[in-house]
């Protein structure tokens, strides 16, 4: 299927007026289909998916489709809107292809289609100038692989930094996805991202996916904490986060992730609950991969090439010459070589108009790689031309996979010392690699196989050859990428450089299935560029066989007339001697063959059900002709050959080991295997490995071409490997395949873009390859003889009557077969080594007549008889009065004579089936210059001046014809024909003008005997010296060489009888859903056509078609191991037009050579192939029968006849048949299509199998019951006893219709009835196929409804009422949850219920119609799939019309009709009228949805369709979240079954636009309806009468249980005891026996009802359960869009009302508020230092719990602390709610301010302190942190001395003490805790803090209050204001205390020196001041 959903488009242009209204037209295999039409916009948005269905072939090159966008008009023809539009307009495509079943890959190289592949693409317009339509190649697109990338980002650890905020980047592609910022260095994030991707299978693998971690905080380059590359799938595994630039700088964190694939088709690994924080890290790590990576130099030496061929055209050589180019070299080629590697180029230099270049230099390519290096190439291309780009001459592939060994493919015993031994680095040469792409042959005109030149499909000629060695060397790096090679080196090359001859003969057998004769045939034969007849550097040989025109068979094709003179062709060749290359893989082949051989027989005997004893011995066979090969024949030994390099030696220690392990493991297999088919894998396996084995990198020897040419046109080629014809003298199983064997080839078109569709030519051709020294040994294997002629043809041209020269228009007197090349018998010169042996004679070549009847048994004679008049005139005969078809002279009615060997039919008369009048004329007007109508009309006007009649007479050959062409009976050897051209006859005619004759001359060789003297045939005969072009001809045409033949003188005759008996599984090819097959039968020479089977896919031809009298030349003997194939092609036959190819198949005869052969065909299954593909199968088989000469008495006995000439295939070749009884249960037709634009209404089925038919009743109205009325068929039919030869089953659906109309609407083929064969003695419940619905039928035929289920047991009222509140308290503690995660083994979130002994169920991991045991719920009914043929394309897939309900028994019939028949199968059916039901939906939860919003989330809600019943939830959409939690049940009514199809939709809700679906899932009820397995309601474990068990079924277990036994045909069980002893099917069972060792609780029923219970669930029945189902989207059919868990109850209405539904309602969390008290910190870090030089910090403790870092909360601040102490006495409230099954915190919460809705996540709860370091005008210092998980909370240490961060590290070697225990479960405690910081990558304690942790539920929290801080309520418990010592203050606000505390405890005793030092200051100041007049009144002393 290939979906096209075109999406949108933007920037379209707008028109002159207005916007347009762009349509989308999307074409595809001339099959065209329309979006609708936007209105007005630019912008444009379809979303439309349009479907192209395939016919079962997948997309290939030619595949493509046309996207066309138009402006819509409503009158006249649309416009193209790109017509004045700008460049840039795109639009948006979204392609999704899924492969046909069994479809092989696409592409060239390992390149591999996989199916489901989708792919996005945005495109540009084209301009409308080239093409006004986009046209995109699919194959491209097809080799895309579509896959999901999902990456699970769980948690971090031990991340480095500090207050660090950590986000997850995840980079995938060039696509980044990123988790939510966390906090803390050990963030918990568990999500998801899901990548959607398509490219390359081979660039996927190369990819990588980038997971970094970032601190958010930081803004610098600096911000990248940690990196890991992911490049394969983990699942829950630590990565070691390293620096991508250092790898070696240590450990930056740990991050756990899981990372899959999920391809289409697959499913995700089940999501696994969170592990505990315990989680051990070091046993699940994974280290960087980039440590593995190590530089390597791979040095390629490129030396020289050879026979490149011409690139240039001779014009633009003399152009180079104008622009300085020397003009004088003539060869017309500038090669190059281009080396490509990893992404790396290189070239080397130019070596201009040189078909031998010589480099001689080294191309060194540096690349990082790993150790182990597979699948990577490099590419050679050569060629260079200045005028105009490069052209590629050719491409070849150096695999480094075969040319290295890391010694991982020797396996077993002592493998890790052969490793050692045969791994090796790449190494290659010095060797020649061979290159091949398009035809060697340049014209000017452009190549159409110009990409076979870049490696893009296989070459069809040989380009020429590169010698080139490689070598390689770890570190290290080259000084150069290009240098030259030192001579030294080139010397060392010279000994690889020797050549040897080489003979290769080819013998052409046969030439047949030629489809239209055409122009002669030649086919020609080269090796390399030796034999090619248009090359001129090599010697010319004779390479071509004589051309042959092809001659009718009598049937279908068209052969080539050799009889018994076979053409040879012979070819001469110089090449390097690598026969021990070439050996060792012809004999690693022939083992292969005879392991392959031995394997098919052991897989036929497998599937043909063989006896253990037979399997045994051919299993025994195979492991002994294996081992004893493997010991006999040794691979050549290497020592003294020539040639060897390093790489042989490698080579040679690799398969020495690789076959050794092979030999042991088949002796280990004989002792260790149990089943022989356990064995087929293993064996399978060998032969994988000894195909890698034969595969040679360095094989020098190019590869045989054979071409067919028509004239000088070649058509058609084959490829054959050189060693697959090789002879070798070491030993005979050394020589090739085919080595003087004849092969069967099948020629193909180059670049047949048809697959193989039309075979052009199938040859038998025996080669022969050898070196000239063991030409000799040519003789033993060459047939016939050998005979070498000299041919030229004389050519004459008649004038006026007289045959001369004159008038040879292009043609010589004498020419070569082509005319165009000119010859004189006088300047023919043998050969060296030969001389003429016989004088030039006439010599007609038989093979070259084209007589319009040979091979014909039936042909009709034709001439026109022409009449011409004037205008209005009467009629006369014309100048010409009879002529042939075209006008030209013919002869008259009389001249026609009867050939020998035909008779007349009939008389000559007019033929009438034409558009002629009653009389046969037909008219017309002429018209000059050659006075001939152009046209003819059947009526005759007055202007017409000519009328012609066809004349007719057929004829009849009286005996069949010869296989050849008739004799020549001109006497002297004249072939005539009309025109210059290929056409000639024997017998001349009157409208003959030209004729010619061949002369030939044998040759003989002067001193060779045998065939082998034909190898010394080198050069041309001669040429015609006297004229200047001949050399020119020449070049052109070939030169004039030998011919060489092999003519048989015995003949052997054979007798083929081919037995054609069934095929199936044909694709339809009709309307009608079906073909009308028949098939061509060709072998060799000779086709005949089986009969035409109408309107069937299976078809059953049971004819024997017999090959009378089979001449074929050659040894029986060697036909006998290798025979002819026989061919069968299988068409479709259609009265208007060309017959359809439905598929080939070829496979070959048995053949008996001796009169008594006991050997009997068997009839087999062989495959039919279309374009490569399988197509169906068709069992045949044939045998080849050599006659007696004298008698006929070998040839078996003339089959029975049908009819006439119509055989049947003889007994004991026939499948051995017995009397075969097919029941049919018709239940039903769903889901029926439209045919033809009408409803089905009235339809019918009918079935056909081995020629019996049955039609059912027709079902009335299909709307009110699409069940039939009669619901069994029965038909008696002979059927093969083998189930490998029974027919198929054809289901028809027939839809009545008005006027007699009976439309075939529907068919279904079912190929295999093994599974629906049985004993139809032995009663099954599948026989009787009752069950519930039976229930359902009037009320009177019911049994008693159950009583209510309140009061199901007297036994009730003996138990003991619980208390109410008792009640109350189980359904808050054990509720349906507990019950589920109780049976997913989630022990810690069901709490006690499991130790109540309540009820678990079966959680499934997927759909329930997926388990085996319950055989798909298909029990009562298959649901078949109806198809309808193609609708307008051969191509295209049947379309899936409808839905066939019903199932089938097959069991055998005595032939005796006296015995009693066996009773019928199908009984006591269920009322197939329409039953109303009650369906409860329950739905749990959905895993892993696709994203679709452009956050990476979805906003999911369930919307349910059930019939014209609709529930849309989304108004309880779940927001943000792709792993939903719904807990909804559904109920809704529905009629069974119409409303069968319960679809279950997940879809994102969308506010403003509309909502996607995420993907949906379909549930048949029907099928669990009617299923045997009680899968409308699954059984419980106990018998509940209240509790989360209530039984909530319609019937009570002993209804059912009476139920199951009376479809069994048991008795009804029989209980005692009360119920405590049940006796059912021969059994006794006890109550206790199933209940011993179980808790009794007061919901269980009575024991009798329990009793039953327990059998029931003995029986297989489905049980109470969960599903799982994958959810799937349309745009992406085969792809996981998620999974649902979920379970379905389906009850019939009228069997009342059901018990109460389960209540799955989610758990609410409960709300818990965390308080914590921050009482004192101690050592903490000093940070500060105060003006005065003190340590010091201003202490503040900081708390949040992660989610809810809103609500984060701190203490005040502790000023100058100078010891590191703090006192807070500081109370933290956290409310959070806590969901204790899953002990994670339910945070809701909008991710940003302009989200609508909360987002709900589950984070473990955890606590998260902090201690910092306030600072008023910076920012404040962060000094350490604590994390403490609630779950597992780590004991706080009593004292602080105590405390330290050994206590915080987890481990075994704890004591109890200080084992983690769960605070929610101890709700409080206090202690001390370490507060950690990163310095310099290490741990270091940044603080103790002393805390009270405690959880007081929401319901304590009135009871016992408390308010933050220290406010009100300050009480549980009161917190008094911290004792802070004085010095703790704020000097900026308490300047007295800064000066007490600060200033003068520091500072006092400066201030009381200053003091001091002031007062002695003024005390001197003073006395200074004083004393000058002191002393002044001392003196003076004025008183006295």
């Amino acid at each position: 299927m290939l979906r096209v959903v075109v999406e949108s488009a933007k920037a379209l242009p707008k028109k002159t007026l207005g916007s347009p209204d762009p349509i989308v037209s999307v074409t595809f295999k001339d099959v065209k289909k329309k979006t609708k039409t936007v209105k007005s916009e630019v912008n444009p948005v379809w979303n439309e998916v349009l479907e192209f269905d395939l016919k079962g072939i997948p997309l290939d090159s030619s595949s493509y489709i046309d996207v066309v966008v138009k402006d819509y008009e409503t009158l006249g023809k649309d416009k193209y809107v790109t017509k004045f539009g700008p460049k840039d307009a795109t639009i948006d495509l979204v392609i999704a292809y899924d492969p046909p079943p069994n479809a092989t890959p696409q592409g060239g190289g390992d390149t591999m289609v996989d199916s489901g592949k989708h792919f996005c693409e945005s495109i540009s317009f084209r301009s409308p100038g080239q093409k006004e339509c986009l046209s995109m190649n699919l194959l491209c697109f097809c080799l895309f692989s579509f896959c999901q990338i999902r990456v699970r980002v769980i948690e971090g650890r031990q991340l480095l930094g500090n207050n660090v905020k950590p986000v997850v980047k995840v980079n995938v592609s060039g696509e980044t996805h990123r988790t939510r910022i966390r906090r803390g260095n050990n963030p918990f994030f568990d999500e998801v991202f899901f990548y959607n991707v398509h490219m390359l299978p081979s660039e996927l693998f190369d990819k990588s996916i980038n997971i970094r971690v970032y601190d958010s905080y930081s803004l610098r380059a600096d911000a990248l904490m940690g990196e890991f590359m992911v490049s394969h799938c983990v699942i829950r595994k630590w990565l070691l986060l390293s620096d991508p630039e250092d790898h070696s700088s240590g450990a930056k964190g740990y991050l756990k992730v899981s990372v899959f694939i999920v391809g289409a088709g697959d499913e995700p690994p089940v999501r696994q609950p969170l592990l505990t924080p315990s989680d051990d890290i070091e046993s699940n790590l994974l280290l960087p991969a980039g440590l593995a990576l190590r530089w390597a130099t791979l040095s390629l030496k490129v030396f020289r090439a050879e026979d490149v061929p011409q690139m240039d055209d001779a014009f633009l050589q003399s152009m180079k010459g104008i622009f300085g180019e020397s003009p004088g070299k003539k060869n017309l080629v500038d090669p190059f070589l281009e080396a490509s590697f990893a992404g790396q180029k290189l070239c080397t230099s130019v070596m201009e108009k040189n078909t031998n270049p010589e480099w001689n230099q080294v191309l060194s390519l540096q690349v990082k790689v790993r150790l182990h290096l597979t699948d990577l190439c490099y590419h050679y291309r050569a060629g260079r031309d200045r005028m105009t780009r490069n052209d590629a001459i050719g491409t070849t592939h150096l695999n480094l996979a075969k040319i290295a060994s890391s010694g991982g493919e020797i396996e077993g015993t002592g493998a890790a010392s052969a490793r050692s031994e045969v791994g090796f680095l790449p190494a290659f040469g010095p060797c020649y690699i061979n290159l091949y792409g398009s035809p060697r042959e340049f014209t000017g005109l452009p190549d159409p196989y110009a990409d076979l030149n870049y490696g893009k499909g296989e070459g069809v000629a040989y380009r020429g050859r590169v010698l080139v060695q490689l070598s390689t060397q770890l570190e290290g790096k080259a000084d150069k990428a290009v240098d030259d090679i030192s001579s030294d080196h080139i010397l060392v090359t010279q000994k690889y450089q020797r050549r040897r001859k080489y003979c290769l003969c080819a013998v052409f057998h046969n030439a047949s299935m030629i489809h239209d004769p055409g122009e002669p045939i030649q086919f020609e034969v080269s090796i390399g560029n030796y034999g090619n007849k248009l090359d001129n550097t090599c010697k010319p040989f004779a390479s071509t066989t004589q051309y042959s025109c092809a001659v009718f068979d009598g049937n279908h094709y068209y052969y080539l007339p050799w009889a018994a003179t076979k053409p040879v062709v012979v070819v001469n060749s110089f090449w390097e001697d690598i026969s021990h290359r070439l050996d060792t893989i012809n004999i690693i082949l022939f083992i292969t063959r005879h392991l392959i051989s031995n394997l098919d027989l052991l897989k036929n005997t497998i599937s043909a059900k063989a006896s253990d004893r037979e399997q045994v011995e051919v299993w025994v066979k195979l492991l002994t002709q294996l081992e004893e090969d493997l010991e006999s024949y040794p691979l050549p030994e290497l020592v003294g050959q020539p040639h060897l390099t390093s790489l042989d030696l490698q080579l040679k220690k690799l398969r020495d080991s690789a076959m050794a392990t092979i030999r042991g493991a088949a002796g280990q297999m004989r002792e260790d295997t149990k089943q022989i088919r356990d064995c087929v894998a293993d064996i399978e396996g060998w032969v994988e490995k000894l195909t890698q084995l034969a595969e040679e990198p360095q094989n020098s020897m190019p590869d045989v071409f054979i071409w067919m040419l028509r004239g000088e046109k070649r058509v058609a080629y084959s490829r054959v490997p050189a060693h697959q014809v090789l002879f070798s003298r070491h030993s005979e199983q050394a020589c090739g395949q085919f080595c003087g064997n004849t092969q069967t080839i099948f020629m193909q078109y180059p670049m047949d873009k048809n697959k193989g569709l039309k075979v052009p030519v199938q040859i038998r051709v025996n080669m022969w390859l050898g070196l000239s020294s063991e030409e000799m040994k040519f003789n033993s294997f060459s047939e016939g003889t050998f005979s070498v002629f000299a041919e030229l043809y004389e050519n004459q041209a008649e004038l006026f009557g007289k045959w001369g020269t004159t008038g040879l228009v292009g043609r010589y007197n004498y020419s070569d077969v082509t005319g165009k090349m000119k010859l004189k018998q006088q300047y023919f010169l043998p050969p060296r080594g030969w001389e003429w042996e016989e004088e030039w004679f006439v010599d007609p070549q038989k093979s070259l007549l084209n007589e319009a009847d040979a091979g014909h048994t039936e042909f009709m004679e034709e001439v026109f008889e022409n009449e011409t008049r004037y205008p209005g005139g009467d009629w006369k005969p014309a100048s010409e009065h009879y002529t042939d078809v075209n006008g030209e002279k013919n002869q008259s009615l009389e001249e026609f004579a009867l050939p020998e060997g035909w008779s007349w039919e009939d008389r000559w008369g007019a033929d009438l089936n034409r558009a002629v009048d009653e009389q046969g004329w037909e008219y017309g007007v002429t018209i000059p210059t050659d006075d001939k109508p152009r046209s003819w009309a059947p009526v005759e006007k007055m202007y017409h001046v000519h009328r012609r009649k066809r004349m007719v007479r057929p004829r009849k050959r009286a005996e069949p014809p010869a296989g050849g062409a008739a004799e020549v009976r001109d006497p002297e050897g004249w072939e005539f024909s009309s025109l210059i051209g290929w056409n000639f006859h024997r017998k001349e005619r009157s409208s003959d003008r030209f004729r010619r004759r061949r002369w030939s001359r044998k040759m003989a060789p002067e001193d060779r005997l045998g065939a082998a003297a034909i190898f010394k045939l080198e050069g041309a005969l001669g040429v015609n010296t006297e004229e200047k072009e001949s050399s020119d001809s020449t070049k052109a045409f070939g030169a004039n060489t030998p011919t060489v033949s092999c003519s048989f003188d015995n003949v052997f005759v054979y007798h083929l009888r081919v037995y054609v008996y069934q095929a199936r599984e044909l694709a339809s090819m009709d309307k009608d859903s079906f073909s009308d097959p028949f098939a061509h039968v060709s072998f060799l020479h000779l086709s005949k056509t089986t009969e035409k089977l109408k309107s069937t896919l299976n078809p059953t031809w049971d004819q024997t078609l017999i090959f009378n009298d089979l001449e074929i030349y050659g040894d029986p003997q060697s036909l006998a191991r290798d025979p002819p194939k026989v061919v069968l092609e299988f068409y479709d036959y259609d009265q208007v037009g060309n017959n359809e190819l439905l598929g080939r198949t070829v496979f070959p005869p048995l053949v008996e050579l001796s009169s008594n052969g006991d050997r009997t065909p068997k009839l087999l299954w062989y495959p039919i192939m279309q374009k490569g593909h399988r197509a169906g199968e068709a069992l045949l088989a044939a045998e080849l029968i050599l006659k007696d000469k004298v008698r006929e008495r070998n040839l078996p006995l003339v089959p029975p006849m049908r009819s006439l000439n119509l055989y049947m295939v003889p007994q004991g070749i026939r499948p051995v048949v017995q009397l075969t009884a097919v029941e049919i249960l018709v239940w039903g037709l769903r889901n029926m299509k439209p045919y033809e634009l009408a409803a089905v209404s009235s339809p019918s089925l009918v079935v056909e199998c081995g020629g019996q038919r049955v039609e059912s009743a027709v079902i009335r109205n299909m709307k009110k019951s699409p069940n039939f009325p009669s619901s069994v068929l029965f038909i008696q039919v002979y059927l093969p006893k083998d189930e490998m030869y029974t027919p198929p089953i054809v289901l028809k659906v027939i839809d009545h219709r008005p006027f007699g109309r009976k439309p075939v609407v529907g068919q279904c083929t079912i190929s295999s009835l093994e599974r629906f064969r049985c004993d139809p003695h032995v009663i099954t419940a599948e026989g009787s196929m009752a069950n519930k619905s039976e229930w359902a039928g009037p009320a009177k035929d019911r049994p008693d409804r159950p009583e209510s289920l309140g009061h199901m047991s007297a036994a009730l009222d003996k138990m003991a009422t619980p208390a109410s509140h008792f009640v109350c308290m189980e359904k808050e503690t054990e509720d349906w949850w507990s019950k589920f995660y109780a049976s997913m083994g989630d022990r810690e979130r069901c709490g006690v219920y499991l130790q109540k002994g309540y009820d678990t169920l079966e959680a499934y991991d997927n759909e329930l119609e997926d388990l085996p045991e319950f055989n798909g719920l298909t029990d009562f009914c298959d649901t078949f799939k109806l198809e309808r043929g193609k609708k307008q394309s051969k191509d295209d897939d049947p379309d899936v019309v409808g839905e066939f309900k019903g199932s089938f028994r097959v069991y055998p019939l005595s032939d005796d009709p006296g015995v009693m028949a066996p009773p019928r199968q199908f009984r006591e059916l269920p009322d197939s009228g329409p039953q109303e039901c009650l369906v409860r939906v329950y739905i749990i939860r959905a895993i892993d949805l696709q994203p679709k919003d452009n956050n990476g989330r979805c906003d999911p809600y369930i919307k349910i369709t059930l019939g014209r019943n609709r529930i849309d939830d989304s108004d309880h959409y779940v927001p943000n979240n792709t792993n939903p939690v719904f807990g909804k049940m559904f109920e809704m009514s529905c009629y069974l079954p119409q409303e069968k199809d319960l679809k279950i939709s997940v879809y994102d809700y969308d506010l403003l636009t509309r909502d996607e679906k995420v993907g949906e899932t379909v549930i048949d009820l029907e099928n669990r309806f009617l299923s045997r397995f009680n899968s409308y309601c699954g059984l419980p474990q106990t018998y509940c009468i209240s509790g989360v068990n209530q039984w909530r079924d319609q019937m009570k277990p002993s209804q059912i249980l009476d139920n199951v036994a009376r479809l069994k045909g048991l008795s009804k069980p029989r209980t005692e005891d009360n119920g405590n002893t049940l006796t059912f099917m021969g059994r006794d069972y006890t109550l206790a026996e199933f209940e011993a060792n179980k808790e009794v609780h007061h919901h269980l029923g009575p024991a009798r009802e329990r009793m039953c219970l327990h059998v029931l669930r003995t029986q297989g029945l489905v049980p109470e359960h969960v599903e799982t189902r994958t959810l799937y989207s349309s745009f992406q059919p085969s792809l996981s869009q998620g999974r649902l868990q979920m379970w379905v109850d389906v009850f019939p209405k009228s069997l009342g009302v059901p018990g109460p539904p389960f209540d799955i309602t989610p758990r609410k969390a409960k709300k818990n508020i965390l308080r914590v008290i921050v009482w004192n910190t101690t050592d903490v870090t000093l940070d500060e230092k105060s003006i005065t030089g003190e340590h010091m910090s201003d202490i503040y403790v900081k708390g949040w719990m992660p989610g809810m870092e809103e609500e984060k909360q701190k203490t005040d601040v502790h000023y100058r602390s100078l010891d590191g102490d703090g006192n807070f006495n500081w109370r933290f409230i956290f409310n959070f709610d806590y969901l204790p099954a899953e002990q994670l915190c339910l945070v809701s919460k909008k991710e940003h301010f302009w989200n609508l809705d909360k987002s709900e996540f589950r984070i473990p709860p955890k606590l998260i302190v902090q201690i910092w370091d306030n600072d008023k005008f910076s920012l404040d210092d962060y000094l350490g942190v604590v994390e403490l998980d609630l779950r597992s909370l780590i004991p706080p240490a009593k004292t602080p001395e105590k405390c330290s961060m050994e206590m915080m590290e987890r481990g075994p070697d704890k004591s109890k003490s200080q084992q983690a225990q769960s605070l929610l479960a101890q709700k409080s405690v206090r202690g001390w805790w370490p507060c950690t910081i990163d310095k310099d990558g290490k741990k270091e304690l940044g603080g103790k803090v002393e805390m009270t942790l405690e959880i007081v539920g929401d319901e304590d929290a009135d009871e016992k209050p408390a308010g933050k801080g220290r406010d009100e309520p300050n009480m549980n418990p009161r917190l008094e204001p911290p004792n802070r010592p004085d010095t703790s203050f704020f000097w900026f606000t308490s300047p007295c205390k800064a000066m007490k505390f600060i200033v003068w405890r520091r500072f006092r005793c400066l201030f009381i020196m200053l003091i001091l030092l002031v007062i002695v200051g003024l005390f001197l100041g003073i006395l200074l001041y004083s004393l000058p007049n002191y002393i002044s009144m001392k003196i003076v002393n004025p008183m006295g």
